[in-house]
């Protein structure tokens, strides 16, 4: 028994052993193998320790968007970019006592309208209030010396629950679609207030009220996302739908489109961890940088500015607690009334002086996500063509007009749209409307292609030409340059026979089975034609010639 027991022993050390050898990320242990006749037939017992779940990043945003307005959302103060200081305020803007704040219905219109394409439920009565906190950008601050207040929505916006569907290219190759929806808390109307520029050299800061009084719509997105890659794609489409409608131009190097991210990680299943709060993001590129979860370390409850400098963020301040606003009812404002349709229009209302749900609901334009949908329908593109055609500003019309001149298909049309065109655009940082090469003279090129005067490789080689010398046209530059297709077959069989003799293993590779080195082959006839051959023409004649 005394033997029986040692060798058991010994197995047990020997198997404990061979697992932590196969399975190096096992948690379990074999205790115990029992040496009874009796259960000699049963099978090791596994004690598996449970490990720790993996704690995944959780990250909601606040997102202020610039209404595209002439005028600011309570005074008739004209809204400009890089106007001279303090030059753009009213005494509204200014806080002067004495001064009624007047609402501009179109900075509504314009809430209504995003509100809509986020579909979100429009609240027919919204209130304002009174947010007070000590910040020297707001004029009533400068004036009172105190806790000075901004105009928003707190108790009732104008708008709520709706959600966001976005996509981004994921997978190894970046070439999947990734489809995620963000829920909207809400949006709300509010007041922008003003800008402190920094004196570093003469130690003081001064304040330009410009912006003060500038009409904002806040979006707050629910913590749906998980990265800063999601993060970035909210926004970027959010910043399509807002150009699109044209209820915000959305330049964030001018400050139209403000982001301020909250994140924390946490188990799956269990509450949310502390949150620290990055502010005023003014790029997408920033905000996905910005949002980086690295192992080590912990979270804390922090303000945070983004330093594109180093590309980290920096603390600015903490958050020992929940700050009081002091949230109070707006006095000098009435409840803000918008109706669904004229039907609801209260009797001597003239539908011009209110702002009416159903006319704007009719007025939507087509939204990224419905042209993607009618790109793919209607010329057979891939999900990822189409997302890449809308997301750059007025590529879409660009290649609808390229498709018009050209009998080439949409499929082959894309891949010069994509690549080619926004390649050399993206190398230059230029946009669409930039282009040197014209919708027109690119349907030339590749109706030359189309019409085989020309390889594909010649083609590129024009396209770069075309590129550096706006002036010529892709006929033009194929003439000076010789560009055509050979024409004579006899001397294409010529080129390929010399190519042939020169290269003796690759014949035979071809011949034995190897039908990968013709390619190589092929390479160097056009090699020797500039790209002037046709590439099913010197494929087929040396198939014939290594048969």
């Amino acid at each position: 028994m005394a033997a029986s027991s040692v060798a058991a022993s010994e197995l047990l050390q020997n198997m404990n052993k061979h697992i932590s050898i196969l399975y190096p990320k096992a948690s379990y242990v074999i205790r115990r193998i029992s040496t009874s006749r009796q259960r000699s037939d049963s099978q090791p017992q596994l004690r598996v320790k449970s490990a720790p779940q993996q704690l995944v990043g959780v990250v909601g945003l606040e997102v202020h968007a610039q209404i595209n307005s002439n005028t600011k959302l309570f005074s008739g103060s004209s809204v400009r970019f890089s106007a001279p200081p303090n030059s753009l305020v009213s005494p509204f803007d200014a806080s002067l006592p004495g001064t009624l704040p007047v609402l501009n219905t179109r900075c509504v219109e314009a809430a209504v309208m995003t509100a809509l394409a986020l579909n979100c439920t429009i609240n027919r009565t919204s209130l304002f209030d009174r947010k007070h906190y000590f910040y020297a950008d707001l004029p009533s601050h400068q004036l009172l010396k105190r806790a000075g207040y901004q105009i928003t929505q707190q108790r009732r916006p104008i708008a709520v629950d709706g959600f966001l569907d976005y996509s981004f290219l994921g997978g190894k190759k970046r070439n999947q679609v990734i489809k995620r929806t963000v829920s909207i808390k809400q949006i709300q109307l509010e007041q922008d207030s003003g800008k402190s520029l920094h004196d570093d050299l003469r130690s003081q800061t001064l304040i330009d009220l410009n912006r003060a009084g500038v009409g904002l719509m806040e979006l707050v997105m629910e913590p749906d996302m998980s990265c800063g890659e999601e993060a970035a794609a909210a926004v970027g489409e959010l910043q399509l739908i807002l150009q699109t409608l044209g209820t915000c131009q959305g330049n964030m190097s001018e400050g139209q489109l403000r982001v301020d991210a909250n994140v924390s990680v946490h188990e799956p299943g269990e509450p949310l961890g502390i949150r620290t709060e990055v502010k005023n993001i003014n790029s997408i590129r920033y905000l996905a940088k910005a949002i980086v979860l690295q192992r080590g370390g912990t979270v804390q409850s922090q303000t945070r500015a983004f330093d594109s400098k180093s590309g980290e963020t920096v603390p600015m301040r903490d958050k020992e607690g929940l700050q009081d606003y002091r949230f109070m009812p707006e006095p000098n404002l009435p409840p803000l009334i918008v109706y669904e349709d004229n039907a609801s229009l209260p009797t001597g209302i003239d539908a011009c002086q209110v702002v009416v749900v159903q006319a704007i609901r009719e007025a939507l334009p087509e939204l990224p996500a419905v042209k993607r949908e009618r790109l793919v329908q209607t010329y057979g593109l891939l999900p990822e063509h189409s997302l890449t055609l809308v997301n750059e500003d007025g590529l879409v019309e660009y290649f609808e007009e390229v498709l018009k001149a050209t009998k080439k298909e949409p499929r082959k049309v894309i891949g010069w749209v994509t690549n080619e065109l926004v390649g050399h655009l993206k190398q230059q940082d230029m946009s669409v409307s930039q282009s040197p090469i014209a919708p027109s003279a690119l349907a030339e090129l590749l109706e030359l292609q189309e019409t085989g005067h020309i390889s594909s490789s010649a083609a590129r080689r024009v396209f770069q030409e075309m590129w550096r010398s706006p002036g010529k046209t892709a006929l033009q530059i194929i003439r000076e340059q010789d560009l055509g297709l050979v024409s004579d077959t006899a001397q294409l069989h010529n080129i390929c026979q010399e190519v042939l003799d020169s290269h003796p293993d690759e014949v035979n590779a071809i011949r034995g089975g190897n039908k990968k080195v013709l390619n190589k082959l092929m390479g160097l006839v056009q090699r020797e034609t500039k790209g002037r051959a046709d590439p099913v023409l010197v494929r087929k004649i040396i198939q014939e010639k290594t048969s």
